[in-house]
């Protein structure tokens, strides 16, 4: 946590100074430590100043109206405003894990950062207080920073009023993150707060037994200049003396660091994908109204033939458990996978098919077989140009499916056969042959049947996901974030297109060849563009159509 606690005091002489601080300190390399203990004057002002040095540009911060540099003070302080001997500079402990260091000193050793922490000192034990002046307030801005304030009393016998004022304040820049921690920082913050006052009401409470002040004071007749502060300001007393604690600084190092590391570890950061990709948009129009009455907006309708194609995939996953359980089916994993057994020409033919929106057919007898093929090959696609019957018993129209799975007596119609938009995969197996696990495909054969004359020129999109999926040198993790990436970067050269032809009135051949150029698109990616347009959600084609109609031409 990115924050500097400190503990503030109202001095009868000084006024509201700052008594004890720590903060995190950034490094690169962290040496054994030694126990939360003390450090040498050496060790810790060094590690300070290098912290200074690399937050401080070269020329000098001036620490503004509100105080000097506290290193031309600490010979001014009186018991009450002082923490620490001068021979021990303060306290550090050591985080090896997340390479921080949490210094705890008199003042902040930045200059900076000391004005910060001395105006909000100022400010929360004269004007920013709460009802009752005692409790938690919340005050700042974004030049001086964002604080968290919590005053209380320490009872002292000796003090004017018989009892001393201090504040505990959590100074950070990052005004939302300090706000999301208020119950956890004042929850702890109250912990220390009650100890404190725990063990200087015990001092109190015997002082007061042995001579009660009170009475001593509105007893005594005599006030004259002489005896006046000490008749109403009372002797000057340390925290530690208030507290009879004489490692009282060292406890609230340790309370003061566990506070810091402890909340910054309970909040973290997560970056923001940014506007959802259009295949997230297509799982949304997917859903449709649940059991408690809540309506996804943009859901899609279902059609006939939707439904049809659900209850075939349906009825067969129960079948596929039992088939699974009885035999040893080998399956593919990944589109990598796939690549390696079926080989560079049969895998560079199925892809090309996939991505132009031709009907791929497998047809084999083992059910997880082919649905593996036709689970890998989908990640070609966006989501919304996938439309799938994975088994089937007989031929579905292409109009209904790009991805089917058939049985394998099932023989296409004629004039399926004689058309030049589908490829088909039949599965071999030679019985008597012995597998040796889900990986292994001995005995297994991949026969493709095409009319289909493919282009000498792929598309350029295809050239990259093949590149990247023949790369060994790349974990596949990496290999499915490049697909996603560079569908999405297709994608929105298609809504671009899309707009400019169906939503943007009739256009001649140079004005889309124009435009073409201009989304870096060739002459043998216009069979890709326009069949990923079909996948454009129904949000988006809605959108566009409707501007188009508000702002015509």
């Amino acid at each position: 946590m990115n924050a500097v606690i400190s503990l503030c005091h109202f001095c009868e002489i000084h006024g509201p100074s700052v008594l004890f601080c720590t903060q995190p300190v950034r490094t690169q390399n962290t040496q054994t430590p030694r126990e939360n203990g003390d450090q040498s004057k050496d060790d810790l002002e060094s590690q300070l100043s290098r912290e200074s040095k690399v937050r401080t540009p070269t020329s000098t911060v001036e620490a503004g109206a509100t105080g000097d540099h506290p290193k031309n003070k600490t010979s001014d302080l009186c018991d009450a405003c002082r923490s620490l001997p001068s021979s021990l500079p303060g306290y550090i402990s050591h985080d090896h894990e997340a390479l921080v260091s949490y210094a705890s000193s008199q003042q902040p050793h930045h200059p900076q950062v000391f004005s910060m922490v001395r105006q909000a000192c100022v400010r929360s034990l004269s004007c920013e207080v709460c009802q009752g002046r005692e409790g938690p307030i919340f005050f700042g801005e974004e030049q001086q920073g964002y604080v968290l304030s919590y005053t209380f009393y320490i009872s002292d016998s000796q003090a004017r009023g018989l009892q001393r004022w201090y504040s505990i304040i959590v100074v950070m820049n990052d005004k939302i993150y300090l706000l999301n921690s208020w119950p956890f920082l004042v929850d702890h913050i109250k912990e220390v707060i009650d100890d404190l006052q725990e063990k200087a009401q015990k001092v109190y409470d015997i002082e007061q037994a042995k001579c009660p002040q009170r009475a001593l004071r509105f007893g005594s007749s005599s006030i004259n200049p002489a005896n006046f502060r000490q008749q109403r300001g009372g002797t000057v007393r340390s925290l530690v003396e208030l507290t009879n604690h004489k490692k009282l600084f060292l406890r609230l190092h340790s309370s003061f660091t566990w506070i810091l590391k402890a909340c910054g570890n309970r909040i973290t950061e997560k970056l923001l994908e940014g506007p959802p990709t259009e295949d997230s948009i297509i799982d949304l129009e997917k859903q449709e109204e649940t059991e408690e009455g809540f309506v996804k907006l943009f859901s899609k309708k279902a059609t006939a033939i939707d439904s049809e194609v659900d209850e075939a995939n349906k009825s067969e996953m129960s079948s596929d458990d039992d088939l699974e359980g009885k035999t040893l089916v080998p399956t593919f994993k990944n589109l990598r996978h796939l690549w390696k057994v079926l080989g560079d020409i049969k895998f560079h033919t199925l892809a090309h098919h996939v991505i132009i929106g031709n009907q791929i057919i497998i047809r084999g007898e083992q059910k997880p077989l082919v649905k593996s093929i036709i689970a890998c090959l989908k990640s070609l696609l966006p989501k919304g140009c996938c439309r799938v019957v994975s088994h089937s018993d007989h031929y579905e129209e292409s109009w209904r499916c790009n991805f089917l799975g058939l049985q394998k007596p099932v023989r296409l119609p004629n004039h399926i056969a004689s058309s030049e938009l589908f490829v088909l995969t039949d599965i071999a197996y030679r019985r008597g042959s012995f597998s040796n696990g889900p990986d292994d495909f001995v005995g297994y054969d991949f026969i493709l049947k095409s009319p289909t004359d493919l282009p000498n020129k792929c598309p350029r999109v295809l050239v990259k996901m093949e590149k990247a999926i023949m790369n060994d040198s790349l974990n596949y993790v990496v290999v499915e974030s490049m697909l996603v990436c560079l569908k999405e970067e297709w994608m929105n050269k298609v809504k671009v297109l899309f707009k400019f032809t169906k939503a943007g009135g009739s256009r001649t051949d140079a004005e889309t060849k124009k435009l073409l150029h201009i989304v870096q698109a060739k002459e043998e990616d216009k069979q890709v563009l326009k069949f990923w347009m079909t996948g454009l959600s129904v949000q988006y084609r809605t959108h566009m159509l409707s501007t188009s109609m508000d702002n015509p031409r």
